[in-house]
């Protein structure tokens, strides 16, 4: 594909998993001639796993012990990894850029309440009149300050604080989905001009028994031990494990890039997200039309970074699609290395992606089981998020010549 000077490349890569912080330790396991090692808690929250966080040094990005004190720990995480990324790309420093810097952030709720929560379930056992209880209990019991502490874009509002990117500022809620338009609104705003860069991602805390509670509420969770991503069983439960987890990416035009004379990891050829009823057939057919920008990316050295939540009925009809349209390219299952973060899951892919393609890694096969090794390193790389309930997006990557 020739270069445009609007073509949108990635320069800044901010990743935190379970595998660890940064960039480095995430090229070495890509680059690794074997599988990643398995990091899960299985105890904290037994029945349910979670991937979780791995340890972190806060006053590398966020100095201020009163900044990180006042936030919550998916804030705290997210902060942090948006710093990676700024240092990453080499803004870090530049006032001037950070200033008109936009700023796109995929988001979920803040951390609820526990004993509030518990104490409402357990009244509600003893009444019938459970509406009124609620709004008993939600004008006695919580802290006025907790509805300020739960806003979604105090994330983004945090980055602006701490890092000092002013430009335009958008969050987006809506779990998976609100990842994939995170991203493909950044993209699109490069493409056409309106923007020059941006630094977009998300940031999730797994460990959370509200958020247990939700995913489990919905018959999704996994139970019991670990399983590899494929081979997960109804008698494991709904097969998601979340995975407390960050990515920020800073996205350029290329003639912004290369203007300053900045890294690029890759280019980002094609995105978008939809969203739609996943009844007789129309999942497939979605998906399938989604994919069509990747079908010039088939072969042996691109690989599929699949986001898939691992719920058994909607994980096999996506990589039978993947299977069927791109037969030639190597899918790798990343929430089984890394769990999976809803509102960040997008984001992680299109890291892990650009990290690959930059280093033309032969990633190891996640699940060994059910995914083929590469025969060559990666200078293409598809990414697909289906979101748990709803949203579903594709992304396609290319290497730098």
């Amino acid at each position: 594909m020739s270069k445009a000077l609007n073509d949108v490349v990635i320069t800044g890569i901010g990743i935190v998993t379970c595998q660890g912080v940064g960039k480095d330790v995430h090229v070495a396991l890509l680059k690794s001639d074997q599988a990643p090692p398995t990091i899960v808690e299985t105890e904290k929250f037994k029945p349910y796993p979670v991937h979780p966080l791995p340890d972190i040094d806060w006053s590398q990005q966020i100095p201020k012990r009163g900044d990180q004190r006042q936030m919550e720990n998916w804030q705290r995480i997210g902060v942090f990894t948006a710093g990676l990324a700024l240092d990453d790309a080499g803004f870090k420093d530049d006032l001037e850029a950070c200033g008109s810097m936009d700023m796109i952030v995929a988001a979920g709720g803040g951390e609820r309440d526990i004993n509030v929560d518990t104490l409402i379930v357990n009244e509600g056992l003893k009444r019938n009149d459970r509406e009124v209880l609620l709004n008993e209990k939600l004008t006695t019991e919580l802290r006025p300050t907790l509805f300020l502490a739960q806003l979604s874009n105090l994330l983004a509002g945090n980055i602006s604080i701490v890092h000092k990117v002013t430009g335009s500022s958008r969050t987006f809620m809506g779990e998976e989905a609100s990842g994939i338009s995170a991203v493909e609104t950044a993209f699109h705003r490069i493409k056409s001009g309106e923007s020059s860069h941006a630094l977009v991602g998300g940031a999730f805390s797994a460990e959370r028994l509200d958020m247990v509670l939700l995913i489990e509420s919905v018959s999704a969770h996994a139970t019991g031990d670990w399983h590899p991503l494929w081979s997960r069983k109804p008698e494991n439960g709904g097969g998601m494990i979340l995975g407390s987890l960050s990515a920020f990416l800073v996205l350029e035009s290329r003639a912004h890039a290369e203007g300053r004379g900045a890294r690029i990891y890759a280019t980002i050829d094609a995105i978008e997200g939809d969203r739609g009823s996943r009844d007789d057939g129309k999942f497939e057919a979605r998906l399938e039309r989604l994919l069509e920008p990747a079908k010039g990316a088939e072969g042996d050295s691109t690989v599929i970074f699949c986001g898939t939540t691992a719920i058994q009925d909607l994980a096999t009809r996506e990589k039978s699609v993947l299977e069927a349209q791109l037969p030639a390219s190597a899918i790798r299952g990343y929430a089984g290395i890394s769990g999976h973060g809803l509102e960040s899951q997008f984001p992680l892919g299109l890291a892990l992606a650009a990290l690959a393609v930059a280093n033309r890694a032969k990633v190891p096969p996640f699940d060994v089981t059910h995914e083929k090794p590469m025969s060559a390193g990666a200078q293409k790389a598809v990414v697909t998020t289906v979101g748990h309930a709803r949203g579903e997006g594709v992304a396609v990557l290319s290497a730098e010549a």
